[in-house]
């Protein structure tokens, strides 16, 4: 399995995490048709206000301004392709236009007393999608020097009535901290809950590599087996030819050399056949489709065993032990699961299996010093790990524990009162009752 994540990470270490390397992770056809949105409710609110409500803003560098960001559309519309995908740079600068352009019209329509003025708040709560903790860190940095700004320096509102009231300073600093506070927290929370999904998206990614891995391994066995089959033949009439070629060959001819180096050939194909032919054919993984479930456990362990570490596996329930199908996800997952427990076992690895009319049980015990309190309760998460130092991906349990649902089982983990860690798998039974 170590070997196994090793591979993983190699493939997918170029997509891994959005916060290690989000490039081309968002198109920019999206951000054109979100700044679309943008400029049509901002030409519409520019003139239901200015002709609507008979506020005298200043119409023509508002619609200039709307006019910049229109422009910019339709040039990036014209000179990319609909399917380009923006680098973390490109998509930072993006937002950072339109957050310069929302300021720009806000700074013309009233500053932080402009009742639009919350809507510094999307820039940041996009790049928290979609961009890395950095760029959105940047991208807020500038929306508070903005609003900052913007609560010095703007035009101020145009009230239709003469002599309207004028906000107070108080108030307008009280609008700068709760767009400040606002863009801070609802930033992180989109971000953290983004960045939860990316997470979740790649290890499953890997759930479905690892997966493929192992079935692209089991047809291959059954692809040698069938060809070692198929070539036996003939091998076999080789093999024939060359002997009655030795016998006509007197020992001191020139081709008795010849002769003897084919036969040791046809000797070694044999012995390569031989081996492959030990490997389950199509025909025999079918007849062993469904095999004792203690097999089955030990099948799983079998690469993990260590000569220092006693393994064994107890039926606790009496009568006829059931049937468990040779899937890949049954396979790899409980494989996994073992490896955790034989890494970490002192002495010994004990699988106790139970069952009865409606469920198969699994606990997979070990000596070992038990799981970290910690992480318990998060463990089987993507990216959670009780060796940090190890260099593993904490994919491990999550990859064991996704392939076993898959077929049907409940995983649950626990440290044992006496020391160690305990893995329980359960699997309920048909109502057929083949299991």
């Amino acid at each position: 399995m170590a070997a196994l994540l090793e591979n993983l990470r190699d493939h997918i270490s170029p997509h891994m995490s959005a916060a290690d390397n989000p490039a081309g992770r968002v198109r920019l056809q999206t951000l054109v048709l979100l700044r679309w949105i943008a400029i049509i409710g901002q030409l519409l609110a520019i003139l239901f206000v200015h002709f609507g409500l008979n506020f005298k803003l200043p119409l023509m560098p508002a619609l200039m301004v709307v006019g910049i960001s229109a422009l910019l559309n339709i040039a990036l519309f014209m000179v990319y392709p609909t399917a380009k995908r923006l680098t973390e740079a490109g998509a930072a600068g993006y937002l950072a236009f339109d957050l310069l352009q929302l300021c720009a019209l806000l700074f013309l329509t009233g500053g932080v007393e402009n009742p639009f003025s919350l809507l510094i708040l999307v820039p940041v709560t996009v790049s928290a999608t979609i961009l890395t903790l950095r760029a959105t860190i940047l991208l807020s940095a500038l929306a508070f020097v903005l609003a900052g700004l913007l609560t010095i320096y703007h035009y101020p509102l145009p009230w239709s009535e003469p002599g309207a009231m004028q906000l107070p300073p108080t108030f307008q600093l009280g609008a700068f901290i709760a767009i400040t506070l606002g863009t801070l927290f609802i930033a992180a929370y989109a971000w953290q809950v983004a960045e939860e999904a990316r997470r979740m998206s790649d290890a499953l990614v890997a759930t479905q590599m690892a997966l493929a891995r192992e079935q692209q391994v089991s047809a291959l066995g059954s692809l040698a087996a069938a060809a070692a089959h198929e070539l036996g033949s003939p091998l076999g009439t080789i093999a024939v030819v060359v002997k009655e070629m030795s016998r006509d060959v007197q020992p001191d001819s020139p081709q008795s050399e010849d002769v003897a180096l084919l036969q040791s050939q046809v000797d070694r194909c044999r012995e390569i056949l031989a081996r492959l032919a030990r490997r389950p054919s199509a025909e025999a993984t079918e007849a062993f489709s469904d095999l004792g479930i203690a097999n089955l456990v030990e099948m799983a362990a079998q690469p993990w065993l260590r000569p220092d570490v006693e393994f064994s596996v107890q039926l606790i329930t009496t009568g006829s032990p059931p049937h468990l199908p040779r899937q890949p996800e049954i396979i790899h997952g409980l494989s996994n699961l073992l490896q955790n427990a034989m890494e970490f076992a002192r002495s010994n690895v004990t699988v106790e299996v139970r069952w009865d009319d409606k469920s198969i049980r699994l606990d997979i015990l070990d000596d070992g010093p038990g799981m970290n309190v910690d992480i318990l309760s998060a463990l089987g998460e993507p990216y959670v790990t009780s060796r940090p130092d190890s260099g593993g991906m904490g994919l491990g349990v999550f990859i064991a524990m996704n392939l076993l649902r898959r077929s049907g089982a409940t995983i649950g983990f626990a440290n044992r009162p006496g020391g160690g860690a305990r893995a329980t798998v359960v699997w309920p039974r048909p109502a057929n009752g083949r299991q």
